[in-house]
């Protein structure tokens, strides 16, 4: 928040490098925390909060014993959890025994799409986007549940379809007589990812609008492709 100088030490001269003028505070990005009461013991404000005051106040003697009585209890936590044979069970990271080293575990490095994409939040310690077409983890399960749901629909039409034609027909004709129904083959060559659940006769009216918006979007990419490789040639 404040001024920050580069001083040159071999002919002692000083230049401004940082100067946050009151616009550039305007558009500082605003940051949010959870109120301290509602804060558990664990969380870093209230756990450090005798650090942070001693800091405050200039008293670094103070403040070296408060971080010396944080790190000893925690020495004391790992003995105790070593010597009783307990687990350390951590909630948002996952150890990688390869690197030796810790990784968040719902980190989401996928490229940002600016056409689906909203914005990212943290809720819980856990990093969330928000979508145009699953604003929600919930919704974005609803429509796998919904396609899968249509999928095993249609395996068990083919499987009895299959199982009357064998039944119904002769021997002899079954392989020169047509039928209407479906073939197991074309379930099986589906995939969640390539829209191919559209041949499927009743969608639920929150995936159908997902969709068609899908559609939109997929096609005006088309037509920004076509229109880059015009320039290119």
């Amino acid at each position: 928040d404040g001024e920050v100088h580069i001083n040159e030490l071999k002919n002692g001269n000083t230049e401004m490098f940082w100067n946050p003028t009151s616009e550039v505070r305007r558009q500082r990005l605003k940051r949010h925390i959870v109120l301290f009461e509602e804060q558990t013991d664990f969380e870093s404000e209230r756990l450090w909060q005798h650090v942070t005051n001693a800091i405050n106040k200039g008293d670094q003697h103070k403040a070296t014993q408060e971080k010396f009585v944080l790190e000893e209890e925690q020495r004391n936590g790992a003995r105790e959890r070593r010597e009783n044979g307990t687990e350390w069970k951590p909630l948002l990271f996952r150890h990688d025994a390869t690197t030796n080293e810790w990784h968040y575990k719902y980190e989401d490095l996928r490229p940002w799409d600016p056409l689906n994409d909203i914005a990212q939040f943290e809720k819980n310690g856990i990093l969330q986007t928000m979508e145009r077409h699953g604003i929600s983890p919930r919704m974005t399960n609803h429509k796998t549940t919904c396609i899968n749901n249509q999928i095993a629909r249609h395996k068990r039409s083919a499987k009895d379809c299959r199982r009357r034609k064998a039944s119904d027909q002769p021997s002899n004709h079954s392989q020169n007589t047509e039928s209407s129904c479906s073939t197991p083959e074309s379930v099986q060559e589906l995939s969640d990812d390539d829209g191919k659940y559209l041949g499927f006769e009743s969608l639920c009216a929150q995936c159908g609008k997902e969709m068609n918006h899908l559609k939109e979007i997929h096609s005006a990419v088309l037509s920004l492709q076509r229109a880059q490789q015009d320039i290119h040639r």
